[in-house]
């Protein structure tokens, strides 16, 4: 191969680019090729490594860009001296982002279901989907771990437990990569801590912190789920950028966890060590710094890895011997995904493609309805909890997100990422609003709707009506949260972060003035992060009788909030982050040692308004006989077994947590941390017996010399409906099992825990490899 033939196979070209879609991506379209005249071949002529978002760039036919792309690429077979064809990428992060597509809640969504399984499932026909298209590689899943809901990309995490953000990410890559597309795990490493919750600011993390909370993710997907590719994550920490730190993408990524794929750049994340880290004076000098990190594709474009790294190579101020490594490693991949055989390409274009399946709607209902999160039912009038909804009630239905299909879905998904800069086209699927779902499910003649106010904006001039519909109702729904966008066009989403947790605009005040009529009012919560909501959940003065958390549920969202509202379904979405008490309580998390939580010597208060884990049913459940082994050496499992019973009048499903607190470290340890978790359904006064099976490596740290060890000595095990619940009369931790209602005093948070068991950890302390084995497996007995 010539030099620009390997350089050719290390960088994206972006065929057509429409709308802001990337950081900085007008300032970036200088810097690439400018003359409209030059042809693809001309641009092409020496190969080249990938081909950046065909689909998911702007509204294309399916059945037209398939025949296109199969034409390209049989161009490049026949039309280059290598004839080897582009790898192709796209963003899948809820479904495939191309028009027509389904599209699926959002990952925090997938988080709020525990349950990999199902997300396994989404995993395998997202890729399905994107193979029939001649797709390769997918830029997901977003394995960050949420530290800061101020922070706009939150919807696009899974949590803010490493555990359960590798187990459900690792569940969405075997899916994935099983149906033949490489899966991106992304963002390598540490991009969720920024300062202040601003995107792209500098991360401030001590190396333990990187070790034992961003990476834990990341070795799960790479080592349980065998994830192929990796990209690197915008940020710098302690003033290292990432995209140019070879002891992190080196050192820990390849040397230490033994990852022989390729590592592709965050868009624009090469040219970002000149233009924004400011660390390199030229492309060229970023195109070195990068590729000796050890990225291997320079993505969208060739911004650095062509004309400048050629140059530098030349010149001899980079050895060629890096490109080679990095074209190889490329090579390799296309191998591997059939893009060198002969026939590549060779078959007809497919025709009649759906990307909307019956089978992608079922599971994208499925996935929705166990990601909703019950925050409160009370009790309507002294009678029955006013949720399930009371048949033949007569329903308000309120709020700026009660009838917009753009609420349902994430930052990520087509319509809000790409469409929106389309407006004159339909969606290209359906995609029911709460509003056409709740009026098929009750009539028309049972729902009335105003919508009250915007997502944004001050104007309260549509408050009257919404009163007035209020009034002459038996029910009020109220449908408030986020509308998701891109920098600066949305509430949340890349690029739009936030100061404040209060719900955008006036939606406060407009559930507030619904609630004040005196009608029961459910609070239904369409966002992308958690909010500040304690008001409508623990406050002195009328609030909402029953609070839902949906985030982002997608196509499948309308119909589940219907379900769960009529009592169709029953809820059992958990809270996979906290939800804050104020913007000022940031960052927050419930993994916090004794000095993490609230104390005496502080007036500031961060317990959260609800845990971590925390989420309502319409029945009941109890822990009843905790058994426990009562030791364990350092390199072996130890078991945990609870019955688990319903002691309701209703069946429904517990997601069963079991957690653990290390009593006494050589490091300050979190007070409550999670374990394992299963997800079982129960039919009234049915019980099982789940029995957990724990490597003791669940309870591994970085030590004070940053190696990850375990420690003998005692650990205490629980087994909880969230990570902050106590028996009934139990003593109240400094880890808080209580919320602090506002004007209130302390208000208990509910849920069901057995009592602690302790656990006597044995032997010498005991140095954990990258390859041993730290997956919690249940089963019911």
């Amino acid at each position: 191969m010539t030099l620009e033939e390997k350089t050719a196979q290390l960088v994206g070209y972006w065929l057509d680019q429409n709308g802001v879609v990337a950081p900085m991506q007008g300032e970036m379209a200088a810097h690439q090729d400018a003359d409209g005249a030059r042809t693809l071949a001309d641009i092409t002529r020496h190969g080249i490594g990938q081909f950046t978002r065909v689909y998911g760039t702007r509204p294309v036919e399916p059945d037209e860009r398939a025949a296109w792309l199969w034409a390209e690429q049989r161009r490049l077979k026949r039309e280059t001296r290598l004839g080897i064809p582009a790898l192709v990428h796209e963003e899948c992060l809820t479904g495939l982002a191309a028009w027509k597509a389904a599209t699926f809640p959002t990952p925090l969504a997938w988080g709020a279901a525990f349950d990999p399984d199902l997300v396994e499932q989404v995993g395998a026909a997202i890729g399905a989907s994107m193979r029939e298209l001649g797709v390769h590689q997918g830029l997901a899943p977003v394995l960050d771990v949420v530290r800061d809901p101020r922070w706009g990309r939150v919807d696009e995490c899974i949590g803010e437990d490493p555990y359960l953000v590798g187990t459900i990410g690792t569940a969405y890559v075997r899916g994935l990569q099983g149906a033949g597309v490489d899966a991106t795990l992304k963002h390598f490493l540490g991009y969720s801590a920024s300062q202040a919750g601003r995107n792209h600011a500098p991360v401030h993390a001590g190396p333990r912190e990187v070790a034992d909370v961003f990476l834990p993710p990341f070795e799960m997907a790479l080592r349980d789920g065998g994830a192929r590719s990796v990209m690197n994550s915008y940020a710098e920490i302690d003033g290292v950028p990432v995209a140019a730190d070879p002891e992190l993408l080196t050192g820990v990524l390849r040397d230490r966890l033994g990852f022989d794929g390729t590592v592709v750049a965050d868009y624009f994340s090469v040219a970002f060590l000149e233009v924004m880290h400011g660390i390199a004076a030229d492309r060229g000098e970023a195109a070195t710094l990068a590729l000796e990190a050890g990225i291997d594709v320079e993505l969208p474009t060739g911004d650095a890895y062509l004309e400048p790294l050629v140059d530098r190579v030349r010149t001899g101020a980079v050895d060629e011997t890096l490109v080679d490594r990095a074209v190889l490693r490329v090579l390799r991949q296309k191998e591997r995904l059939g893009l060198l055989d002969p026939d590549a390409f060779e078959d007809d274009a497919p025709t009649g493609i759906d990307l909307d399946t019956p089978h992608h709607r079922s599971l994208a209902k499925q996935l929705a309805a166990r990601s909703l999160v019950l925050l409160s039912n009370e009790t309507a009038g002294g009678g029955a909890p006013v949720l399930p909804l009371r048949s033949g009630a007569s329903l308000a239905l309120i709020g700026p997100n009660a009838d917009r299909a753009e609420a349902l879905q994430g930052c990520y998904s087509f319509a809000n990422h790409v469409l929106a800069a389309h407006p004159d086209l339909p969606l290209g699927f359906a995609i029911p609003t709460v509003r056409e779902a709740l009026t098929e499910a009750l009539g028309s003649s049972t729902v009335r709707f105003a919508a009250g106010c915007t997502v944004t904006g001050p104007d309260r001039s549509g408050f009257a009506e919404a009163v007035a519909v209020a009034q002459a109702s038996d029910v009020a729904v109220v449908v408030v949260g986020d509308q998701a966008g891109l920098f600066g066009r949305g509430t949340v989403g890349e690029g739009n972060d936030t100061e404040s947790l209060d719900l955008p605009g006036v939606q406060r005040e407009l559930v507030e003035a619904v609630v004040a009529t005196g009608t029961p009012t459910v609070m239904v919560l369409l966002t992308g992060r958690p909010y500040a909501i304690g008001w409508a959940l623990d406050g002195g003065g009328p609030r909402p009788a029953a609070v839902v958390q949906a985030f982002f549920p997608g196509e499948g969202g309308g119909l589940a909030i219907a379900e769960l509202l009529t009592g169709a379904a029953s809820p059992s979405g958990r809270l996979p982050v906290s939800l804050p008490r104020a913007a000022g309580a940031q960052p927050y998390t419930y993994l916090h040692p004794r000095l993490g939580g609230p104390s005496d010597v502080t007036a500031a208060d961060s317990t959260p308004v609800r845990p971590f884990g925390f989420g309502l049913a319409y029945t009941s459940f109890a822990y009843e006989d905790l058994v426990v082994d009562e030791s364990v050496s350092t390199d072996a499992a130890f078991d945990v077994s609870v019955t688990v019973r319903n002691t309701g009048e209703r069946a429904g499903e517990e997601v069963v947590q079991l957690y653990g607190h290390d009593v006494h470290a050589s490091v300050t340890r979190p007070l409550a941390q999670l374990l394992g978790y299963a997800r079982v359904a129960l039919a009234p006064a049915e019980s099982v017996r789940v029995r957990f099976d724990v490597p003791v490596q669940r309870f591994a740290f970085t030590g004070r010399d940053l190696r990850k060890v375990v420690e003998p000595g005692d650990v205490e095990v629980w087994v909880a409906s969230h990570a902050a619940a106590s028996r009934p009369g139990g003593a109240v931790h400094a880890d808080g099992i209580v919320a602090v209602g506002a004007g209130s005093g302390p208000v208990p948070v509910p849920g069901s825990a057995t009592d602690r068991a302790v656990v006597r950890v044995t032997g010498p302390v005991r140095e954990v490899e990258p390859t041993d084995r730290r997956i919690v497996t249940w089963e019911c007995v």
